[in-house]
């Protein structure tokens, strides 16, 4: 395993495969996007063989119902995703469900299920008594609240340049290239994508504060970050669609960013950390 520096209480990971699951605190994880053709179920079963967790936070658009509607797409990777969180839940884990804006209609069920909770937000607290605040993040975002239209259209064209990845990688690999993402790429070159995710963590940050919380953590931008913003440390725990990273919390309370590259692309045992700008879809 390798650890980089980080600011107290934050550390960035190599993901090493072990003999037995690694036990967590806690572990968050968001965008799954279940339903499409772009999820990396495979990537995220792994993450969950890897780890045993006491409490796992489901950051939101776990399901995609926007695509959903426009095709059924389900695989049986899919429903091992789904089986698998709910023997978790029914082994002793905690699963807190927080709805984003692909699975919005999941908060009209919003209540305790056995071990698992549906709620709109959550405040943790962390083993050295830091309290977080969970979201999954599109309550901020402008374009999903106010011009949900554009929101579509930028959802439709996302999935085009996520659907031409595995041709472009088919070629790569025969050069003997690693994996790249074409949609990640075209998001990094998107002119204001950089300035629209900086403003984009002050929001969270700045909403953060009417709780009286340590940090935030949200996920949404497709874009795993760790950093201080204003003496509030700003988490997003990013996504199982290009990036396939997740946080966890150690028992001592300090969080990590773990990273799992795509298993569809490359071996399961070569996985590096990788967090590339993006933009929300």
């Amino acid at each position: 395993m390798e650890t980089f520096a980080e600011p107290p209480r934050l550390k960035r990971m190599r993901v090493v495969k072990t003999p037995s699951p690694r036990g967590v605190r806690t572990a968050w994880v968001s965008d799954l996007h279940l339903g499409t053709r772009a999820s990396n179920a495979p990537a995220f079963l792994e993450f969950l063989r890897d780890h045993e967790i006491g409490t796992l936070y489901i950051v939101g658009d776990l399901i995609d119902v926007w695509q959903l509607r426009r095709g059924i797409y389900w695989p049986q990777e899919h429903n091992d995703v789904i089986q698998k969180i709910l023997r978790a839940a029914r082994k002793g884990t905690r699963v807190i469900y927080i709805p984003g804006n692909h699975d919005e209609f999941v908060s009209r069920f919003c209540g305790l299920y056995g071990n698992i909770a549906i709620q709109k937000h959550d405040v943790h607290t962390t083993a050295d008594r830091r309290r977080i605040l969970v979201i999954h993040g599109h309550e901020l975002d402008t374009v999903v609240q106010n011009v949900r239209w554009l929101a579509f259209a930028g959802d439709v064209g996302y999935q085009f340049l996520l659907s031409l990845n595995p041709a472009i990688n088919f070629v790569r690999r025969r050069f003997g290239r690693e994996y790249w993402s074409l949609s990640a790429y075209a998001k990094k070159r998107v002119k204001d994508a950089v300035s629209f995710i900086g403003e984009f963590e002050k929001a969270v940050v700045r909403y953060a504060e009417s709780y009286r919380v340590d940090a935030v953590l949200c996920g949404h931008i497709h874009s795993p970050a760790m950093r201080e913003i204003g003496g509030v440390t700003y988490y997003n725990c990013g996504d199982w669609v290009e990036t396939c990273s997740a946080l966890v919390e150690n028992y001592d309370g300090t969080i990590e960013l773990v990273n799992y590259q795509p298993t569809a692309q490359v071996p399961s045992q070569q996985r590096s950390t990788v967090a590339p700008a993006a933009l929300p879809v």
